[in-house]
């Protein structure tokens, strides 16, 4: 059978990406995903499982027993059928040359970062770049190879990241100019007119893989970087957190408080005061306010967050 446009996605980005195609542009001819017994190896922030699409649109679902669409079911589907072009979203593994050489038009993702590709390779990039403090990310939909995040660019776009966004309002922004990029490349795909760029002259450099355990927020640090943090690690990535004594403290959602209050009778770390359940907590070079947290109990004034 012949698939022409095929969606691999494994997140409620996926599903989004899939509707707005669906709807506003062509048809999707199938989704691939992984099966709910491959995250329990995997760890995969905001998983959903896309089986949905087949009640909604009639849209079938290949459910992959591997992550890296190593495994046989997979293997032999891909070759007994045809494909022309693959679009990714949400997908964070590489692809075998197997699967990728499948493609008549090749498959595309996306990956962005504060300044061109190859600079910027690896890991939770949008992440990563709301934690250093960045102020823009470019957006690039990029032709896969068996490497990561290769810059066999077709097209790019630039959105701002502001002091007010976390990871979630990024995301959004990011999500807009996905549609915008996919929109661009099924267009030449349609018109047989797809060009890629691969004559970047910026150099390496990779974003580490990120943990939940990286959440842990230093009370040494600045209040500005807690706060990149914070932000960089919200819903529906694990959260950023510290401990009160034995108790694990959850930090969802925080901003910087005051920097000019004299708070040197209190360390870093210390919880200044409560109000309406908000933590005004010190910090090396101000304070913090945690607006939203969870905890096995209510922390009070006094308390040391570490």
């Amino acid at each position: 059978m012949k698939y022409k446009v095929v969606v691999f996605g494994v997140k409620d980005t996926s599903e989004n990406i899939v509707t707005f195609i669906q709807e506003q542009i062509c048809p999707v001819d199938l989704v691939i995903t992984i099966s709910p017994e491959v995250t329990k190896k995997n760890q995969v922030s905001g998983y959903k499982g896309l089986s949905i699409l087949t009640e909604k649109y009639g849209i079938p679902v290949h459910e992959a027993d591997s992550y890296f669409l190593t495994d046989e079911k997979t293997q032999n589907f891909m070759q007994d059928n045809e494909f022309d072009i693959g679009i990714s979203m949400g997908w964070q593994r590489l692809m075998p040359k197997s699967v990728l050489d499948c493609f008549r038009y090749g498959v595309y993702g996306f990956h962005g970062n504060s300044g061109y590709l190859p600079f910027g390779r690896g890991r939770s990039p949008l992440n990563w770049s709301i934690i250093l403090g960045d102020s823009r990310f470019n957006l690039n939909l990029f032709r896969y190879d068996e490497k990561a995040d290769s810059p066999n660019v077709f097209a790019t776009e630039m959105f701002s990241i502001t002091p007010h966004d976390d990871i979630r309002t990024a995301q959004y922004k990011n999500m807009i100019c996905s549609k915008n990029l996919i929109r661009k490349l099924l267009k030449a795909y349609e018109e047989d007119a797809i060009v890629i760029r691969t004559d970047s002259k910026d150099f390496d450099s990779w974003y580490e893989k990120r943990t939940a355990a990286d959440g842990k927020i230093d009370f040494h640090a600045r209040t500005r970087e807690i706060y990149n943090l914070i932000r960089g690690v919200a819903e529906p990535f694990p959260g950023a957190f510290a401990m009160c004594g034995e108790n694990e403290v959850r930090v969802w959602e925080a901003h910087p408080f005051d920097e000019m209050i004299d708070f040197s009778a209190y360390a870093p770390g210390e919880v200044i005061d409560v109000f309406d359940g908000k933590l005004v907590v010190r910090t090396v070079d101000g304070s913090l306010l945690i607006d939203r947290y969870e905890c096995v109990r209510s922390l009070q004034a006094g308390d040391m967050l570490v």
